[in-house]
């Protein structure tokens, strides 16, 4: 096959780097939200585990599927989002019922043009200032961290710096690889919680019963729906396109919607098409051959 053919160290490297950025950039604000709306640990683990196969299973299959470099990545506005709602009436289940209605109207706004040409006519303005309102806390909170504990903070925050200045993708994993060796420094690990953490490398698989109700409708799966279309999966479009590129629109933002509807029945909010990994699988770095 051509595609094995055209692997080389330069686009592995790359793919192992996108994956790495994809997860450790914000893994935690995706277990904060799936918690705030009520999520168990055991319910989290699953839903973050599902949202990670998700991803990367329909980014291989999109990408194979369309010659085109997709890259498709969790919700992470939409996470936030959840981080500041709070947890709905009805706890879990109902927040789990919104994610599938919200995957619903990810393959509607695929399948129905006018739907998707409304969210195409959001107002960038207006949906970076939505995206600023909830991401604001989430930004404020390293500074929050150094006042509480300032060595550990402090030492994080340099190594992010110092990361990014040498190459900008660089500073997640350095403030990541810092955080792991101050852990291992400083946490005293049990045998018995070795073990413990041996026995639960992969997660349960725990299904979540959905409930579908009128509150979580209004107050997850149509915010979600929104934040994520116009800060994520539009975005992520544009990206392609501006790399020469012509994705055929309503399949990907359905395809991705099957995948988030396939994830919401074990506690996955949404994943959608990425835009800042995707802007590192489409330029010209990414492999030797473009």
């Amino acid at each position: 096959m051509k595609v094995f053919r055209d692997f080389s160290l330069q686009s592995t490297f790359m793919g192992v780097l996108i994956a790495f950025v994809g997860f450790a950039s914000s893994f935690a604000v995706v277990l904060q939200g799936l918690k705030a709306v009520g999520a168990t640990e055991e319910q989290a683990a699953t839903a973050l585990m599902v949202l990670s196969i998700s991803m990367g299973l329909s980014a291989v299959v999109l990408s194979l599927y369309t010659k085109i470099p997709i890259s498709v990545a969790w919700s992470t506005p939409g996470a936030a989002l959840l981080a500041t709602s709070g947890a709905v009436p009805g706890g879990f289940s109902v927040a789990v019922g919104a994610f599938v209605l919200c995957a619903g109207l990810f393959i509607l706004s695929g399948l129905w043009k006018p739907l998707g040409r409304a969210v195409n006519l959001i107002p960038a303005p207006l949906a970076n200032a939505m995206l600023a309102g909830i991401l604001l806390g989430l930004c404020l909170a390293p500074v929050r961290a150094i006042s509480v504990d300032p060595i550990p903070a402090m030492i994080i925050a340099v190594a992010w710096i110092i990361g990014g200045r040498i190459n900008r993708l660089f500073a997640v994993p350095s403030a990541l690889l810092a955080l792991v060796l101050i852990m291992s420094y400083t946490l005293e690990i049990s045998q018995e919680s070795s073990e413990l953490l041996l026995d639960n490398v992969v997660a349960p698989f725990t299904f979540v019963t959905p409930v579908f109700t009128l509150s979580g409708f209004i107050g997850i799966a149509l915010p979600l729906f929104i934040v994520t279309m116009a800060s994520q999966n539009v975005p992520g479009i544009a990206i392609l396109r501006a790399h020469d590129y012509e994705p055929k629109t309503g399949m990907l933002f359905s395809a991705t919607g099957i995948f988030s509807a396939c994830s919401a029945f074990f506690g996955g909010h949404a994943v959608n098409l990425a835009a800042i990994t995707a802007a590192m699988c489409a330029n010209e770095g990414s492999s030797p051959l473009c």
